[in-house]
């Protein structure tokens, strides 16, 4: 239990707000104990055309939480014909992790979301952990790598900074990453969402 506790919490996770737009980078290692298992893992789910997700935890949890999360929020798209706005489907998703929190079986999961609002054209990122505290943010971090990201964060964050230097901004986090922390998690993948949908961007 220790192992595997120790392994979801060298997961690294980020997120920024910005001008029109929501950025997500996440590891993509998938790691057992001391072992790197595999080094092409996408933790950022799409949940619908204008929300993403990333999930860090105890890998069994991470997958079967975030197909259900996405399952439920397509099938309220189906019946309603509109998608949920990041507001609404932020507290339902906290909600969920508070109603398995109180069961038998609860998911060990902490989350970044991230959506643009299409009625209100603007971004939203919150900030999720297992416990089901949820917080609306300007940025987030999970894992070891918050540790050395958050300050940078707080120092070089604009909520009105362009795609490109919302991008420099995580470079600095990711650069600090690799330089401070022991192992290093290697590869990262990124996703922006704005009024255009979802798309992958290079580092």
């Amino acid at each position: 239990m220790r192992d595997a506790s120790w392994s979801s919490t060298m997961e690294v996770s980020f997120a920024l707000t910005g001008n029109g737009y929501v950025l997500l980078a996440a590891d993509m290692s998938a790691v057992h104990s001391i072992i790197k298992v595999k080094t092409d893992v996408d933790k950022i789910k799409e949940l619908s055309p204008h929300l993403l997700m990333s999930t860090s935890g105890e890998p069994g949890d991470t997958v079967q939480f975030a197909e259900y999360i996405e399952r439920n929020l397509r099938l309220y798209h189906i019946r309603n014909i509109y998608p949920l706005q990041p507001p609404s489907a932020a507290s339902w998703i906290r909600r969920e992790l508070a109603d398995s929190l109180r069961s038998r079986s609860p998911y060990s999961v902490n989350l970044l979301l991230g959506g643009y609002d299409t009625g209100t054209y603007t971004p939203h990122l919150y900030w999720i952990d297992y416990l089901g505290t949820l917080a609306e943010v300007p940025f987030a971090a999970h894992g070891y790598g918050s540790y050395f990201a958050l300050s940078l964060l707080d120092r070089y964050h604009d909520p009105e900074a362009t795609l490109e230097e919302g991008l420099a901004v995580l470079r600095r986090c990711v650069d600090e990453v690799s330089k401070r922390l022991v192992v290093d998690p290697g590869k990262y993948l990124v996703k922006v969402v704005d009024k255009d949908g979802i798309r992958v961007v290079e580092l």
